[in-house]
């Protein structure tokens, strides 16, 4: 039945659009002109973290020291570079259905990213489903891998922490699902591997939304009875 049916509460760069590879690129021009020249790899694997958190993460790796002013415009800048290569984001395959069908079944769903406003709210956009719940960095003390993002989604929604569900495609959306505590479901559309979002607490693996649609019934999810 769908009203037993757990929360959803969604990731959104990796999950629901098709997005890391460009926050990834934008990272990488901003922070060479900043004189941090870093692989795009090395980038990849913190996408998906605050963006305070990814940028000391950054600065460890590169042994360069910022103010927190000069950190804070570096987000800036990020934000710009990405917001000037959105034309290049979709959604993911699967994604408008897998959400058209959780509304339609009256299923709980939210989004919570780490991203802000100004990066998100294009994105969202796309879907063509309007989330009655929206949580963004500026909305909570702290981001993944803290658990706060999805806290405050299963909050703003009504609804118990640890009857949800978190989807996202990073090692880092898994261990804020653990600490919440949630269940997590990982999606390979981010560019982690199986093993590496099963071993960060995923108990289920999906390709992509379109692949979790069509295995809904495998997370509690079922057609509403006519």
């Amino acid at each position: 039945m769908a009203d037993r049916a757990p929360a959803l509460l969604f990731d959104l760069d990796g999950t629901l659009v098709d997005s890391v590879y460009q926050h990834v690129l934008a990272w990488h021009e901003v922070l060479g002109e900043a004189g941090m020249e870093l692989s795009v790899w090395r980038i990849h694997r913190r996408i998906g973290m605050s963006g305070g958190l990814f940028v000391n993460a950054l600065l460890r790796e590169t042994g360069k020291q910022l103010s927190p002013e000069e950190a804070s415009a570096l987000r800036a800048r990020h934000a710009e570079a990405f917001v000037r290569r959105m034309s290049e984001v979709r959604p993911l395959p699967g994604a408008r259905d897998l959400l058209s069908r959780l509304t339609q079944q009256k299923v709980p769903w939210a989004i919570a990213t780490s991203g802000s406003v100004r990066t998100a709210g294009p994105s969202i956009a796309m879907l063509g489903v309007e989330p009655k719940v929206v949580i963004t960095r500026e909305d909570v003390a702290h981001a993944k891998p803290d658990p706060d993002l999805f806290l405050a989604a299963a909050e703003r929604l009504g609804v118990d922490i640890v009857h949800s569900i978190v989807v996202g495609d990073s090692v880092w959306d898994l261990l804020a699902a653990q600490r919440a505590p949630a269940l997590g479901i990982g999606l390979l559309s981010g560019g982690y591997g199986r093993e590496e979002l099963q071993q960060a607490g995923a108990y289920r693996v999906y390709e992509d939304p379109r692949d979790l649609l069509q295995h809904l019934d495998e997370i509690g999810v079922r057609d509403t009875p006519s």
